[in-house]
């Protein structure tokens, strides 16, 4: 069955990262829409591998980059699977680039009605409270933007 309508929802595998895909799930059944789980790999994440293991012959950049999608498609199903009662379709993405930009073309790809994101990522640092990605999409999302914040657990 093809859903005419998709929720996509920004995955960064941080502890706030369960509230965001519970509460997607919620939705998702609510509106019976299909549900697009996504991650990003930073590249300055990857960049720093690439400089720090040039000099070591039996590293395989590829073979790294692949076991990161494969290791964070585990564990966003994972996450997934512990909140899901089997009825959601959910798909998952993970892409490596500049984390806003790539969410930003997967939702100009993906098409959702809306992106579910946390209000608080990886960094304790600048964008404590937001997340410096999450504030570059609210700037530059053409779909809506709904916000799940830190510590939210209840459902409707």
């Amino acid at each position: 069955m093809t859903h005419a309508m998709k929720i996509m929802t920004a995955v960064d595998l941080s502890e706030y990262s369960a509230a965001a895909v519970r509460y997607s799930v919620w939705l998702a059944m609510k509106i019976d829409a299909e549900l697009v789980l996504t991650n990003v790999i930073n590249q300055r994440d990857v960049d720093l591998v690439q400089r720090s293991m040039a000099g070591y012959e039996t590293f395989s950049f590829q073979n790294y980059l692949s076991d990161q999608e494969k290791e964070r498609k585990t564990k966003m199903k994972d996450l997934f699977e512990a909140v899901s009662p089997g009825t959601v379709k959910c798909r998952y993405l993970v892409q490596t680039g500049v984390p806003y930009r790539k969410l930003l073309s997967a939702i100009e790809s993906e098409k959702p009605i809306l992106m579910v994101v946390s209000t608080k990522g990886r960094s304790d640092l600048a964008d404590a409270v937001v997340g410096s990605t999450a504030r570059k999409i609210y700037r530059r999302s053409p779909i809506p933007l709904l916000t799940i914040p830190a510590g939210f657990n209840e459902l409707p």
